[in-house]
């Protein structure tokens, strides 16, 4: 029985060593072994060593998925360093905050984010090296030129499950960026337990090719990919999901499984010719939103596959809870469920005291389990309020009927996800109180027919002001990434607050979603 790794870094020569000449990573034209992923990826970690990067350092990296992206992240991983992937959709002013936060080292960054990433030198102190990603019109000019004629052997340097590999951002109430620190055993934990039970609801054969559709900027993307190499499967790789792209690859490559956004499947089986298009896939896992019925009944109809709800946060570091193939009937109620906790996942509600609630009535869901986060970078405070005896709090309000399906009912947070795209209410809101004629603003989500939600604002405008939304649109426009700019307005006398002034952002909400089963996306 071959032995499990427990480090990303000992992944690729284990494959390496079982099935060197299988294909690890398609990729725009571009094809790796095992061998070559392993081979590459020592290149890279002694290049990352030569530059003077060291355990636990953070590595940047601005740019669309590529295979030298998987090249870099298995490199700082055999070395210990920390890969800090950078959302390329980002301002500059975002970008830098970002890189400042993490203290980043080094920094490879696709062509034309190059000269942004040069003008923010001055704003982080730490940030020694820049190396440029190549380009297919500039082959070899850049993190290639950069990797090789550094030595092919393993670097041998000692790295332990609980150290940290990965840094994913995401924001917090205040709108600034969190870094939530992933060691090693978050990669593993839920292919170990779901094969010590013996459980397919998410599995893997060996004539798998598996499809990274979401970015891997984000945990979903990055999880996704690291149990698709962990189980030593050909995994196509899209620099960006694009819908025509995803469906001609799913045709031409014989894609078997993949994880999306739901709005992902429904603009993928709007494209023309797309019914024909899908007869290898065998299984589709899906999140970062509830399917709607409608569309769960087209996938079905149209796509031979089982399909598989996850839901995670990107502080659990790993699914939670999936709701597995045999319970996506239409028609069942088991469909409005998230799903049951992970095998080696416990998940219990609580109440605003931190007391267990009963079956069936409404609590705050806090999880447990070995991939659990750290904790956030040098956010003790912040982490020790998220994370209490080992038990997360996920910040979504549900509840659990007697089998253990967990229901979600009400967000605690206010997370507003875009077609898989994290947007915090604050950081927006920020950005629109700086105009000169808004006085007050909230921002909630809204639902998208496409989307799953959009970003909706509320505006208190100053008095005797005139603003139209096209006005406020343009006035967000390189101060926040453009998903997260408002697509729709509300001008409001005054924002609904409780006793203590809290805005009410949920009675907002409610006007949006009054109608629907749900008001959580």
């Amino acid at each position: 029985m071959t032995t499990r790794p427990d480090t990303l870094g000992a992944v690729p020569g284990q494959q390496a060593a079982r099935q060197p000449d299988h294909l690890a990573i398609i990729s725009e034209g571009t094809e790796l072994t095992y061998r070559d992923l392993h081979l590459n990826s020592n290149r890279t970690a002694h290049a990352l060593h030569a530059a003077g990067v060291g355990r636990g350092a953070r590595v940047a990296h601005l740019g669309l998925e590529s295979a030298a992206y998987y090249e870099i992240a298995f490199g700082c991983a055999k070395i210990g360093a920390v890969l800090t992937p950078v959302n390329w959709r980002l301002t500059p002013g975002e970008v830098a905050d970002l890189l400042g936060d993490a203290d980043a080292e080094l920094v490879f960054v696709r062509q034309d984010y190059l000269a942004i990433v040069e003008g923010l030198r001055d704003r982080l102190p730490r940030l020694r090296t820049v190396v440029a990603m190549d380009t297919p019109q500039r082959p070899g000019s850049g993190y290639r030129a950069w990797r090789d004629g550094h030595p092919d052997t393993d670097p041998d340097v000692p790295v332990d499950p609980a150290d940290p590999v990965a840094q994913i951002y995401t924001s917090g109430t205040t709108g600034r960026p969190k870094g939530v620190v992933l060691p090693h055993r978050s990669f593993f934990a839920l292919g170990r337990a779901m094969a010590e039970r013996d459980l397919d609801w998410v599995d893997w054969k060996p004539s798998d090719r598996s499809l990274i559709a979401l970015p891997a900027f984000h945990i979903a993307g990055l999880s996704w990919a690291m149990q698709g190499f962990t189980a030593g499967v050909t995994n196509v790789v899209m620099p960006m999901f694009v819908s025509s792209d995803a469906v001609r690859l799913i045709r031409d490559l014989g894609v078997t499984t993949t994880f999306v956004a739901p709005a992902m499947l429904q603009m993928m089986l709007a494209e023309p010719g797309s019914r024909s298009a899908f007869d290898s896939l065998r299984k589709v896992v899906y999140g970062g939103s509830p399917i709607a019925e409608a569309l769960l009944r087209r996938c079905l109809e149209v796509i031979p596959a089982d399909f598989v709800q996850a839901y995670a946060a990107t502080e659990t570091g790993n699914a939670v809870a999936l709701l597995p193939p045999e319970d996506h009937v239409p028609g069942s109620p088991r469909l409005r469920a998230a799903g049951r906790a992970c095998p080696g996942v416990e998940i219990r509600l609580v109440d605003p005291a931190g007391q267990e609630v009963a079956p069936g009535q409404v609590g705050e869901v806090c999880v447990r389990s070995a991939a659990l986060m750290s904790g956030y970078w040098k956010r003790p405070a912040e982490t020790a309020n998220a994370l209490t005896d080992g038990w997360l709090r996920m910040g979504d309000a549900g509840w659990q009927d007697a089998e253990g399906y967990l229901y979600l009912c009400d967000r605690v947070k206010d997370t507003i996800i875009v077609a898989g795209e994290n947007v915090y209410p604050a950081e927006v809101e920020n950005a629109l109180v700086q105009h000169v004629d808004v006085s007050e603003a909230a921002v909630v989500g809204a639902p998208h027919e496409r989307w799953g939600e959009s970003v909706h604002a509320c505006v208190v405008l100053r008095p005797g002001a005139q603003v139209s939304p096209r006005q406020l649109m343009m006035s967000l426009k390189g101060r926040v990434a453009d998903y997260k700019i408002p697509t729709s307005y509300a001008f409001l006398d005054s924002l609904p607050r409780n006793p203590t002034g809290k805005i009410l952002r949920r009675e907002l909400r409610d006007d949006l979603w009054r109608g629907r089963e749900t008001g959580i996306h």
